[in-house]
């Protein structure tokens, strides 16, 4: 059985690809445990090595493969371009630090301890299942496939339906680099195929991107295994425009962050809340820059054609009670959506509420910062958000304050371009993270060895013949140690 994906702009087709069943699935996952041996064994220096070797590969093949993504998503050749770009330089940062992040380090064994030396390490875990979402069909993967790799694990790779084309030629492309086992394999298919392999015990960990009620279903999957899963489930992401704001580049910002990609993006701005003194010249200058923006030119279509009918019905209930400034129901012109702005929307509307994934956003006066802040954070997502002020401290409070995984300050999204931090949510936004030091140990587990280096004299604690005075002189060593208390 096999399937079709389409230029969702042209609904041409793009590429056909099998549909892979359970036995399939099973097959790779046989295949990819072999291979985790073999790549496991090659040490940490060689897989360094050929992570990079691959990182050149990718770059050599940037313009091909950012056409199909071109192709696959319908996204503008520049913006493909982008994610290919971002995606080399994670898998640089992943190849070069996992050594460094998961290696093996003596730690501290404290007093108690004094006799024994202990060492940390996180080893691999054997074969990860990545499931990946169809707007960012090269990034947000990659995000979980390269850290995975560079921890020492082989990976199974399910991309979404309506990007086969982009997950079969990363694994290509990789064996070009790794010829010798199938160390990354992509597999295609609809649900099915992403169950088998959630659902495959021999699978010791799933990274999963997509919607919070399909993270569920992959969870139940991964539950009768015990399975560990990271899931990035989207957002509703907020952006806080203070009284002192650079409003030309709040309102710059604030329009890319919502509009790019379709609006597509996890982290996209969707909410956005302006205190109150400088609402009125903030919506001047994003309305000014709104007129300006043409889908189907400055960004494409709607990728997944399901998605229209919630863009509708988000446009319809915002302007019911709210008032259209830019667009209204009439934007949603399969299969593009022109931007969309609605000014005052309820906060327990749809259009609020709910992640719309589109160009629309909804806007909000607020009395101050404050406000702002509590607004912001009355969501059921908590992936990223924005926060624009001049105020360096006042910027850094309310980004720290933000329920969010990452802020950015006086940026849009800038957090998802540095390898070096960690990217996911709370709440209905998942949970887990990618990228950074963190996102390397997400896919390893931590081995904790103490040895003993000589017998302690006269405290022999952990034995049958342990005699009292051996207690009392604990009792009396960890009171001095420990029994002061500060004030």
């Amino acid at each position: 059985m096999t399937f079709d994906s389409l230029n969702p702009a042209t609904g041409e087709v793009v590429g056909t690809h099998p549909q892979h069943d359970a036995e399939a699935v099973g097959l790779a996952v046989a295949r990819a445990e072999q291979a985790a041996a073999w790549w496991a064994e090659l040490g940490a220096g060689e897989r360094r090595r050929r992570l990079l070797d691959y990182k050149a590969i990718v770059t050599q093949n940037l313009r091909p493969l950012a056409e199909l993504v071109h192709q696959e998503t319908g996204k503008p050749r520049g913006d493909a371009v982008l994610e290919i770009v971002l995606t080399i330089t994670h898998l640089d940062w992943a190849a070069r630090n996992a050594e460094k992040v998961l290696g093996r380090r003596r730690v501290a064994t404290g007093l108690v301890g004094l006799n024994l030396a202990a060492t940390l390490e996180y080893l691999p875990l054997g074969v990860v299942g990545v499931i990946g979402p169809w707007n960012y069909p090269v990034f947000t993967p990659m995000g979980s496939i390269s850290y995975a790799l560079a921890a020492g694990n082989a990976v199974v790779f399910k991309p979404s339906e309506l990007t086969p084309g982009c997950g079969v030629r990363l694994a290509e492309l990789f064996a070009q680099a790794v010829p010798e086992h199938p160390v990354l394999q992509t597999v295609t298919g609809l649900g099915e195929t992403g169950a088998a392999l959630a659902g495959d015990p021999r699978v010791k960990k799933v990274a999963f991107t997509g919607s919070t009620a399909t993270a569920k279903r992959v969870m139940a999957a991964c539950a009768r295994n015990l399975t560990p899963i990271v899931a990035e489930c989207g957002g509703k992401d907020a952006f806080i425009v203070d009284a002192d704001a650079d409003l030309r580049a709040a309102a710059d910002a604030c329009l890319w962050g919502a509009l790019s990609n379709a609006g597509q993006t996890c982290v996209g701005v969707e909410r956005v809340y302006v205190v109150d003194q400088v609402y009125e010249p903030f919506m001047r200058e994003l309305k000014e820059l709104a007129s300006t923006v043409k889908a189907g030119e400055h960004y494409g279509p709607i990728t997944m054609p399901a998605q229209l009918d919630i863009i509708r019905r988000h446009i319809e209930d915002a302007v019911k009670t709210g008032k259209a400034v830019k667009g209204g129901p009439e934007s949603v012109r399969a299969p593009y959506v022109d931007p969309v702005i609605v000014e005052d929307v309820p906060e327990d509307s749809a259009a609020v509420r709910e992640e719309t994934f589109g160009p629309t956003i909804t806007v909000r006066r607020t009395r101050d910062a404050k406000e702002a802040l509590e607004l912001a954070n009355a969501s059921a997502y908590g992936l990223g958000g924005t926060v624009f002020s001049r105020d360096t401290r006042g910027a850094m409070r309310l980004a720290r304050l933000m329920r969010s995984g990452a802020t950015a300050i006086n940026s849009v999204i800038s957090f998802a371009g540095v390898p070096s931090l960690p990217f996911g949510g709370v709440g209905d936004s998942g949970f887990g993270r990618i990228h950074g030091a963190d996102g390397l140990r997400e896919f390893a587990r931590p081995k904790a060895i103490a040895r003993q280096r000589f017998a302690l004299p006269g405290m022999n604690l952990t034995s049958f013949s342990r005699a009292p005075g051996e207690l009392e002189r604990l009792i009396r060593m960890v009171t001095i140690l420990h029994g002061r208390r500060k004030h």
